[in-house]
Order: C-alpha cells, then structure tokens, then sequence
C-alpha cells in the first residue's frame, strides 16, 4: 500500500512539474529579434577606398561625399530605392559620388539592371558578398552615406521607403 501511495504521489509530482514548465514556457514573452548588424558605425572608416566596375574601371572614391548602395537586382525594396534616386535631383549632382554594388550579382546581370534603370554611376559585383560582409550580415538594400574623408555619416536599411530620402536630406 505504501509502495503505492509513493508512487501516486510521485507520479503526480512529475505530471505536475512537467505541466508546470510547459505553462511558463508558453506565457514567457518572446524577446524582439533586431538581427540587422550593420559592421560600421557613424564616424567609423569605410574599409575600401577603391572598386573594379562591371566594366573593368577602377573606381576610386573621390574626396566628396557618397552613397553606397548595397543592393540586389531581384529585390522589389533596391529596385524602389533605385527608381528614387533616379527621380532625385541627386543623380547628376556633381557634388555627390554614388556607387551601387550588386550583392551576390554578377557582371551580366548587373549590367543588363544599368541599361533597364539608365543609370549613369558604378555598379560592382560582389558575387561572393566579400564587399557586404564586411559592413553588414543581412538586409538589402543598405544605404551608406560617407563624408569627404570615407567616414560613414549615417547607415539606412532601404526596406524602409523614407529611408534614401533622410539620407539625401542630410547632403
């Protein structure tokens, strides 16, 4: 009788436990996930200070401010973010360099994206995200705005629709 009474309670005990543990994991708030890292940091250098093109140029970034676009050719948020910026009297200032690099693109298929999107700047590849990994883990477009001396003034993730529009702002 004793054997069985120890066991009730004992089975009771675990059963307990066990629904005890699975109720607080069911009530414990999920923590926000913000997993954007952005490497660089306002004030912080820009890594590279020079580019081959799609087409064989060497790009050197010039003592002037600009805007480096990392960006994809499939994704609807470059594209719009693209479109902006050939509609902004940016484009064709002159007081502005703007570079695009092509994350996990290749030389055709960015230069059939320059043609449809009559773009008159560098495009890059970076088909091994080399260039990407080395100021962010993961978002498209990432907008960097850099200062005459390559310091990164601000960082913009373009899924946001305003967010070439802050940067251009602050020009």
């Amino acid at each position: 009788m004793k054997k069985t009474r120890i066991t009730l309670i004992l089975c009771s005990f675990l059963a307990t436990a066990c629904s005890s543990n699975g109720a607080k994991q069911a009530t414990t708030p999920a923590l926000p996930q913000n997993d954007y890292v952005t490497f660089i940091k306002p004030g912080g250098s820009f890594k590279h200070s020079q580019f081959t093109d799609i087409e064989n140029y060497i790009v050197q970034l010039k003592n002037k401010k600009k805007l480096i676009i990392l960006f994809a050719t499939w994704c609807a948020d470059s594209q719009r973010t693209i479109e902006q910026l050939q509609a902004s009297p940016w484009v064709n200032n002159s007081e502005l360099q703007i570079i695009a690099i092509g994350r996990e693109e290749n030389s055709t298929s960015l230069a059939q994206f320059k043609r449809d999107y009559h773009l008159n700047y560098p495009l890059i590849s970076d088909e091994n995200r080399t260039i990407y990994n080395a100021y962010a883990n993961k978002g498209i477009p990432r907008l960097l705005l850099l200062d005459e001396d390559n310091r990164l003034i601000q960082e913009e993730n373009g899924e946001d629709v305003y967010a070439l529009e802050r940067l251009l702002n602050l020009l």
